[in-house]
């Protein structure tokens, strides 16, 4: 087929040499499982691979893109981290989103280390991670906004752990509301641990990955480490310590009012949170929601807001995230509580 001159214009030809001290296998993955993502998400780019060498030809723009790709790649494994189908994935996806003027690369992402433990890392996946553990190091205060799966809490724990390890603080505080309860932990069985451990549980499971298992019971026995639920933050100043409050959208203003105003010297806050999984009882309103127009604009105060783009769990996590938005944007919820109460209501009228 002939090209026109204005077609010309937009293909394109790349080439690069992977260099000898990378093993091909690194740069095109397990049975080309690297490769195979890179053509997928570049239908319009003829890529070949000959030895140690490869090329791209196509579409002008987007061949650019593979080349700065295969770029940010070798920079990735120079820096002794390896790449997976997911790090390639979310590196296109960056790279594609990479006209906000920000400036970060996929690089600096992916080799940004927080902490390491048992010979596991713990590192931001996304841009917007890297955005909100950066937001940690510069702010007093942080407020990490967003679905489950975007690594809110996660990330924050780890920051923590990081600030104890190297001095910063003298102790990490946990805390959640436990909302099922009421708060009102005095009316369950068992003892007070007993009792709140379902609460904070996932909190213990965190600190689990990041510190040695069996230096967690004394670490917490000497109050460097506490866990505990919300309830148990009045009337306390908090000095050198880094404190976490989770599932941050189940608490009420006034709680969210207390907890800040527990701060104290050297202390640093991170606040974490989904608006959209409220569990609040009927007519009681979320803390999480009202402190975002309360503190906007406060100094050394920020907000990170993660999306469905952010989740690093299974890939249908964030398809099920946007699938629940698209139906909230379009009335679902309150079409489907209106149904519900005129459900209740005719249930409440046949039994009369």
């Amino acid at each position: 087929m002939t090209q026109t001159p204005t077609q010309q214009q937009t293909q394109a030809r790349a080439h690069f040499v992977v260099p000898a001290k990378h093993p091909m296998v690194t740069v095109l993955g397990s049975g080309d499982s690297l490769l195979r993502v890179i053509e997928a998400a570049f239908p319009a780019v003829d890529i070949h691979v000959r030895g140690n060498e490869v090329s791209a030809t196509g579409d002008a723009a987007e061949v650019a893109l593979v080349q700065r790709l295969f770029d940010e790649m070798m920079l990735v494994l120079r820096a002794g981290q390896p790449m997976t189908e997911d790090a390639v994935e979310r590196s296109i996806a960056m790279l594609r989103r990479s006209d906000d003027g920000e400036g970060e690369t996929p690089a600096q992402v992916l080799t940004q280390n927080i902490l390491s433990n048992r010979g596991r890392t713990i590192r931001p996946k996304t841009l917007n991670q890297k955005r909100y553990v950066d937001a940690i190091d510069k702010h007093t205060v942080v407020f990490g906004i967003g679905p489950a799966g975007t690594g809110k809490t996660y990330l924050a724990m780890a920051k923590a752990v990081q600030a104890l390890q190297s001095k910063q603080v003298n102790r990490i505080i946990l805390t959640r509301p436990a909302v099922e309860a009421g708060e009102r932990l005095g009316f369950l069985p068992g003892t007070l641990y007993e009792k709140i451990d379902p609460y904070l549980r996932p909190l213990y499971d965190a600190l689990h990955d990041m510190i040695d298992p069996d230096s967690i019971p004394r670490l917490m026995a000497a109050g460097t480490i506490e866990v505990a639920p919300l309830a148990y933050m009045r009337g306390r100043t908090l000095n050198d310590a880094f404190i976490i409050l989770d599932e941050a959208q189940n608490t009420s203003a006034e709680q969210m009012k207390m907890f800040l105003t527990r701060l104290g010297f050297d202390s640093k806050i991170v606040v974490t949170g989904d608006v959209t999984q409220i569990d609040l009882p009927g007519g009681t309103k979320s803390g999480l929601r009202e402190v975002q127009q309360i503190l906007d604009g406060v100094e050394d105060v920020h907000f990170s807001r993660l999306t469905s783009t952010d989740v690093v769990r299974h890939k249908l996590v964030g398809r099920i995230v946007d699938a629940y938005e698209a139906y909230d944007d379009r009335g679902g919820s309150d079409a489907g509580r209106g149904a519900e109460r005129g459900r209740t209501g005719r249930a409440k009228n046949d039994g009369k």
